[in-house]
């Protein structure tokens, strides 16, 4: 038990350096997207430049019609300028809402490959399961920290499965129908006994407390996969 949560925390750690580098390689590529961009995006005050020199180079325009010419491509020029500006602000707002949106994906992904995992192994592994207490008088069954209420067929399937656990038995629908009916077993039925253990799955309602906790064996039976130390029957 201690090598395996020495894994799982291994397991956790390697996970969580996977999740912090890979924001820090989406972020990292966005960042030199971003000053790739900038760095090729054409200058602001490169048209003003050149509209400057067709002054200094044209200073003999003297007529109304030609300063005005000079007049509008110096305002052109301050028009282009602003639109860079405009167009920077853009590209930045733009590059920031990617990289949140990749680093959220990137997480969700993260998350949901854990969880994933994480069924994956309860599926193999089994329900972990600290505590069991059926209460017969109640019609209730306690699972770690979560309570359920039964009908009283639910108990009496669950109380035999867990008696035969503690028993380390693998019990077949037959068996279970016959413990139940107190009829002789070879007088039982398998098929009433396998309607009795969905009827339990069924009561229990959480899909995979009631798949895990109750487990098939094939060509045997049906059994509880808990430790037999933590049931408790009353």
């Amino acid at each position: 038990m201690q090598g395996s949560s020495i894994v799982a925390s291994d397991l956790i750690r390697l996970g969580s350096r996977a999740v912090i580098w890979g924001i820090v390689a989406i972020v990292a590529i966005l960042a030199m997207t971003a000053v790739l961009l900038f760095l090729n995006l054409p200058d602001a005050g490169a048209f003003n430049d050149r509209v400057e020199r067709v002054f200094l180079e044209n200073a003999d325009l003297t007529s109304q019609a030609e300063i005005r010419l000079l007049e509008i491509l110096a305002q052109s020029g301050t028009a282009f300028s602003e639109t860079l500006v405009s167009y920077r602000i853009v590209i930045f707002v733009l590059l920031v809402f990617a990289t949140g949106l990749l680093v959220t994906s990137f997480v969700v992904i993260v998350i949901l490959v854990t969880l994933n995992r994480r069924m994956a192994m309860v599926q193999k592994q089994g329900l972990q399961v600290a505590q069991l207490v059926i209460d017969r008088a109640m019609n209730a069954v306690a699972i770690n920290d979560m309570e359920f209420r039964l009908t009283p067929a639910a108990v009496e399937t669950l109380a035999v499965l867990a008696e035969a656990r503690i028993d380390d038995d693998v019990l077949t629908g037959a068996a279970i129908e016959a413990m139940i009916s107190g009829r002789n077993e070879a007088d039982c039925d398998e098929a009433a006994g396998a309607t009795r253990i969905k009827r339990l799955r069924d009561a229990l309602g959480n899909q995979l407390v009631a798949e895990v906790l109750i487990k098939t064996v094939a060509r045997q039976g049906y059994m509880l996969a808990i430790d037999a130390k933590v049931i408790s029957l009353r």
